[in-house]
Order: C-alpha cells, then sequence, then structure tokens
C-alpha cells in the first residue's frame, strides 16, 4: 500500500495535505484497496461547514458503501467535480487526481488528532 510522506492520516483511511489553512482532502490507497473498485462518489456541497471527523463524502464500490469523514474542521471551498463522471480516478490516482475536496481549515493544528505517514504505515500493518 502507497503512503505518501508529508501527509497526515485518520484511523478512516483519509488523508489530508496542509498547506497553510488549504486542506486537500481523499481517501488512501489502503481504503482504496479495501473497497475495490470505486463506483460513485457524492460530494460534499461546497460552503458546507464541518466539524473534525464529521461525515464528508460518501464513496461506493462494487463491495460496500462507505462515508469518509473531514479530516479537519473547515469550510469546504472547492471539491473534485470530476469524480462525478470518473469516480475510478479514485482507485487508479488516490492521492493526486483522486481528491475528493478541499477544506479551509479552521484550526490547523486539528493534525495533532492525525497520524503522520510512519504511524499510518504502522497502523494500517495491525489491521492485515
Amino acid at each position: 500500500m502507497e503512503v505518501l510522506e508529508g501527509l497526515f492520516y485518520s484511523k478512516e483511511h483519509e488523508w489530508v495535505k496542509l498547506e497553510g489553512k488549504k486542506a486537500v482532502i481523499g481517501i488512501t490507497d489502503y481504503a482504496r484497496h479495501s473497497l475495490v473498485d470505486i463506483t460513485f462518489v457524492e460530494l460534499p456541497a461546497e460552503g458546507a461547514v464541518l466539524k473534525q471527523f464529521d461525515k464528508l463524502a460518501v464513496v461506493e464500490s462494487v463491495k460496500a458503501v462507505s462515508d469518509v469523514y473531514c479530516p479537519l474542521s473547515g469550510k469546504v471551498k472547492e471539491v473534485n467535480s470530476a469524480l462525478s463522471d470518473n469516480p475510478e480516478l479514485i482507485n487508479k490516482s488516490p492521492y493526486q487526481d483522486g481528491w475528493i475536496a478541499v477544506v479551509e481549515a479552521e484550526n490547523p493544528d486539528e493534525v495533532s488528532n492525525l497520524m503522520d505517514s510512519s504511524a499510518y504505515k504502522k497502523y494500517i500493518e495491525t489491521l492485515s
């Protein structure tokens, strides 16, 4: 499973790339593999205000329907509308083309409630 350096990870397998208050969010390679083929993504509404770990989106696959949680509190500034027509972008590129939303982080210090890449690698090893 690919785990990128420089990102923060949740126990529910979301990742966040934080640049100042800009937080780009998606699901991890581990989640993508667990779900198998993603066939539909219900994107959040732009402008929605969410608290840390509130439901952000929903992904459906041939195997399951799963909620995606917001790793940081903030306001949804942008969604990856390409996923509406091409949800398989998450299957092919969960960290680049398959991002789900950009949130303006209300409190970037909330990353202290998340894992760095080495802690996340150790965490997913315990799940195998």
